[in-house]
This record gives structure tokens, sequence and C-alpha cells, in this order.
């Protein structure tokens, strides 16, 4: 592990044989880039404005405590807790804006970044709370991650958090590129907020599919096989196994949603969610953690080449 300046920002490189990750603790725990053998699994801004890291799109951004839009009587941006009084909570939560303490293992191929609740954070989300990602580079072409959310309160906290994997792909290359899915149903949010009835979705889409994005594709029982990116036009293939070895302690994913921000973006976004938007209001992926209670999120993403 080194330190290392970049965009002229601090940052924490790991390596391992091939693989070389770099993170940002100070801008909100985000993994800005992984590359194997030189190639860009990640996608990373040339330029971006580290003025609001939390909006820079790439790299992996942390979604917590909750993930997306909510709503509360028409307007965006808040939540209505059990006892009716609103707050406010920003698009995807407020983890992304904010500094985690980290620690890198000696072998300098993993970390792990904490933050805990605040002053500040306990004004939009009024709960004690330990939240913690680890990276790990297990071989070459292989990343492990881990979130795993601690309620150090004293009443139940409710949470659903997530991740925002913007996967380095090249526009052009879209038609050419396949996701394949475990069984799942389809669900998406409309602009007035509210989310949209279940319907059977397909096991494989192409990545220039309109109807993909911004859609959740939520699990339906436990995955019985990996999210595979099979990219034709840079010859790689990317495996998202959200039954990692340890997945009988670990919680379930809820939904993998699909999302790019436009026809000419060079990333495409896969992003494991352990609930859905808005779910403090409509249930769905709402996960309550006990006082003193920790639960763990854990996945693997391993990259192969295409024949």
């Amino acid at each position: 592990m080194e330190t290392r300046r970049f965009q002229n920002q601090d940052v924490v490189e790991l390596v391992r044989g091939v693989s070389r990750l770099r993170v940002a603790p100070q801008a909100g725990g985000r993994l800005l880039s992984w590359t194997v053998g030189g190639a860009p699994i990640l996608y990373w801004p040339d330029a971006p404005d580290w003025s609001r890291p939390g909006l820079i799109r790439g790299g992996n951004p942390l979604l917590f405590p909750f993930i997306a839009r909510h709503w509360v009587d028409g307007k965006m941006g808040a939540w209505r807790d059990a006892q009716g009084v609103v707050r406010e909570m920003p698009l995807h939560g407020f983890a992304r804006d904010l500094p985690f303490a980290s620690e890198v293992a000696r072998e300098g191929d993993a970390v792990r970044m904490t933050l805990t609740d605040s002053a500040a954070t306990r004004e939009r989300y009024p709960f004690g709370f330990r939240f913690e990602v680890a990276y790990a580079l297990v071989d070459d072409a292989t990343l492990e991650v881990a979130l795993t959310t601690t309620n150090t309160g004293d009443k139940p906290l409710p949470y659903y958090a997530g991740h925002h994997f913007y996967f380095a792909l090249p526009h052009a290359g879209r038609a050419q590129t396949t996701i394949a899915l475990p069984r799942n149903l389809w669900r998406r949010q409309l602009p007035d907020g509210a989310t949209t009835a279940a319907m059977p979705g397909a096991l494989q889409y192409r990545l220039d599919d309109p109807r993909i994005v911004d859609r959740f594709h939520c699990l339906d029982g436990e995955p019985d096989a990996p999210v595979r990116i099979e990219m034709a036009s840079q010859r790689r293939a990317i495996d998202l196994d959200l039954r990692p070895p340890e997945s009988a302690r670990s919680a379930h994913w809820y939904a993998v949603t699909t999302w790019t921000l436009a026809p000419d973006s060079d990333f495409y976004c896969v992003e494991p969610w352990l609930g859905l938007p808005d779910a403090i209001h409509t249930g769905l992926g709402l996960r309550w953690l006990e006082p003193g209670a920790t639960e763990t999120a854990a996945l693997r993403i391993r990259v192969s080449a295409l024949p």
C-alpha cells in the first residue's frame, strides 16, 4: 500500500499482482479506480469536480443509509419517520459526501473504511450507527467487497445500503455487451416517486436496450448464478457474485439496478442494492437492526478474458 497524489488528492493505492485499486477515504470512502493488467475495470473521469466529490460520476459511490430518491407529500429529498417527523435526505444518502476513517492491511492489498454518526448526521437520520466498507484484492482479478452496518444506538435502526459501480465501457460497445441476471422481477420508480408493481424480468439483456436504464431487477429468491457482464468490444467478462464464500452470514441483496447517464456515456452502472428507493415508506427492502446488532452484505467481482 502507498498513499499517493492523484488528481491533486491524497489517495490510498492497493496492489496485488497486476490488480491495482485507488480509494479516497476522505471523499465519501470512494473507490475511484480499479485496473487489471493496466485495463480500467471502473470508469473515472479525467477532470472531475473535487469540490463536490459525492456528485462525481465514476468509481463506486457508497449509498447509505438510504438509496436513491425519497418523497414526502410530492417533495423529493425527504423522509417521514414512524412518529410523522419529516427530515431531509439527499439523493443516495449522506455517506458519499462525508470523510471516512481508514485502516490498510499490512500486506497492502485491503482497506477498511468507517463512518460513524455525528451531530450533523443525526439531524437527518437520528440513529447511532457504524458503517464500514472493506475492499480486498483476493487475487490478480478478484475484488471482494463487504458493507457492514452496526446499530450503536438504543432503538431499532432502519437502513438499506448499496453500491453504484461505474463499469468502464465505451458507449459504442453497448450493442455488443450483454448482462445476464439471476431470476428476477423488475420494478422502477415513477417521476412522482411511486414504485411500479413487480413484473417478470428476463435473464439477459443487451446494454443498448433503453428499457433497462434505471430499472430495478429484484432478485427472486437466492441468486442461482452471478450477475455476468460480457463486453465483446473489450474482450472482457465481469462476474458479480452476490453469494461469496461467507454468504451464509451475509445479508441478501434485494435488487441489482442498471443505469447509465446518456447514450454517449462511456460507462454503465450495475448496482447491487439491499433495498429499493423510498423503502422507508414502501417497505420494499427496508431492513431493521436492533440495538447492538451488526449485519454484513458481501459480494465478489471477478474479471476474466473472453475467448
